[in-house]
């Protein structure tokens, strides 16, 4: 693991620890080898590092082309396995180097809903993680994060203090068979499949 995304890593999950009360359920799901996909809802700033910090392994993250800007960011971003797509998210370019990581034996991040909540709610699934599952039949790893968009919105310039929950549900598997038909339908069908996992997903802290 390179000294920079360590360094971060660390940082992240120190923050969120002692600043948002963060508690992680579901530790024993996380696949720590080989190819797969972490799937997540998306309702903060927040949700990447927090998904990262806290598994052994690197991970790649998707982020807007235009951050590379940022004479920081632009610096640091590589470090942090950060691929850049299109602000449209229809960046094929940047898929196909998600696919390569994935064959590879990496493992990525993505976020279904394409973007942040407005309101903190779930919204429907976008076609992007069906093709990544459909090229390249890596496990996916559902995720939901609890209390993101109280602590950051993305209406706020500052995150507050609000308690996080971060939990990793059970792999889900795909076969040839999970990928016959118009791929269009498929990638579709595929990724509306994983979202409903993730909305199946609560809350432990509330139970």
């Amino acid at each position: 693991m390179g000294l920079v995304y360590e360094l971060c890593s660390n940082l992240a999950r120190f923050t969120a620890m002692n600043a948002f009360d963060l508690q992680v359920f579901g530790r024993e799901n996380i696949i720590e080898e080989g190819p797969a996909i972490l799937a997540s809802n998306h309702q903060s700033f927040l949700d990447p590092p927090l998904v990262g910090c806290n598994l052994h392994r690197q991970i790649h993250y998707l982020a807007r082309k235009s951050l590379f800007d940022n004479p920081v960011l632009g610096k640091i971003l590589p470090h942090l396995n950060v691929v850049g797509v299109d602000r449209d998210g229809a960046d094929m370019s940047a898929l196909k180097s998600v696919i390569r990581i994935i064959k590879s034996g990496g493992s990525t991040i993505v976020f279904p809903e394409g973007t942040r909540s407005h309101d903190g709610s779930l919204l429907p699934a976008r076609a992007g993680l069906g093709l990544i599952i459909a090229k390249t039949l890596a496990p996916v790893v559902p995720v939901r994060i609890f209390g993101a968009y109280d602590a950051f919105p993305r209406s706020a310039k500052l995150p507050r203090i609000a308690p996080l929950t971060l939990v990793f549900g059970e792999p889900m598997h795909f076969a040839k068979a999970d990928i016959t038909g118009d791929p269009r339908e498929v990638y579709q069908r595929l990724s509306d499949r994983v979202m409903a996992r993730i909305s199946s997903i609560t809350n432990p802290r509330e139970g």
